[in-house]
């Protein structure tokens, strides 16, 4: 019997399969051996972008980030067939993030690559603050960000964007708190979830790097290989609660966090006064 093409949908659940098989079997035969994070190159018909152009995805990382912004888009990343995924520090030095967990940077500013397929940067609270203030990180980023194909940031590593003078002109977003922060870096404020002006691409707070993540996986390999990585690790958001934006949270929930929030939204806007818009320190 002649097999029946059944059209995309078909083609892409068969892909999924396939994507999935070797995991399946893995867990099936109860084998040691861990996979490939987070699983083989989707065996999908896909079309890469023309040319070769730079293959390097440089994701920033240091002392006290918030995790979560980098892992979420990190994992996006890394299921981007030959793509390369970097962690850069200022130094090889592990650093801590916020919550504590700990991640160790595979390059240095020095080592990384001068040409970027995506240059990202996650935001955090007073370690975002201690890097908008330190003088080899904005100017790594400025350095690598002029020449990255994208330029991409989570949370407040918009303001690590802003300081080091790569959004200026461009809409932009951060997390909802820090957003107004960004005029002063001569960039437009943007209330979305995503924000794409040309080679500039925001998120939002914190778990919106999973959709930037996905959004991106779009732009670098077309819908359909985006829409397996958000199957293969089933990202389907049902929140116990209402209250993840100032939109939906009830009013005295967004009041206290707005509260907390002060001191460092407040600090952030001191340091985009202490420079000309779009001017890194020297």
């Amino acid at each position: 019997m002649t097999a029946v093409d059944r059209g995309p949908i078909d083609r892409r659940s068969a892909a999924l399969l396939a994507l999935m098989a070797p995991f399946a079997a893995v867990a099936a035969a109860s084998a040691q051996a861990p996979l490939a994070p987070p699983f083989p190159a989707p065996p999908v018909a896909v079309a890469r972008p023309p040319g070769g152009g730079p293959r390097d995805i440089a994701m920033l990382v240091y002392p006290g980030l918030t995790a979560l912004d980098l892992v979420g888009p990190q994992y996006m990343f890394a299921a981007l067939d030959g793509m390369r995924v970097h962690l850069v520090g200022r130094t090889l030095t592990p650093v801590t993030s916020d919550t504590g967990l700990v991640l160790t940077p595979t390059l240095d500013f020095a080592s990384c690559p001068a040409d970027l397929a995506v240059l990202f940067a996650p935001g955090g609270t007073d370690g975002t603050l201690a890097a908008m203030r330190d003088r080899d990180t904005l100017a790594f980023l400025a350095d690598r960000g002029a020449r990255a194909g994208r330029v991409a940031s989570v949370c407040t590593g918009s303001l690590l964007l802003g300081a080091a003078g790569l959004l200026r002109g461009y809409r932009a977003t951060s997390h909802w708190a820090a957003r107004p922060v960004l005029a002063g870096f001569g960039a437009v404020p943007t209330d979305a979830r995503v924000v794409r002006d040309r080679d500039r691409v925001t998120g939002a707070g914190v778990t919106a790097g999973l959709d930037l993540g996905l959004a991106m996986v779009a732009e670098l390999r077309g819908d359909a290989y985006a829409e397996l990585v958000q199957l293969g690790c089933e990202y389907d958001p049902r929140p116990p609660f209402a209250a993840g934006s100032p939109h939906t949270a009830p009013p005295a929930v967004t009041a206290e966090m707005t509260r907390l929030l002060s001191g460092f939204v407040a600090a952030a806007g001191r340091l985009a006064a202490e420079r000309p818009p779009g001017v890194a320190p020297t």
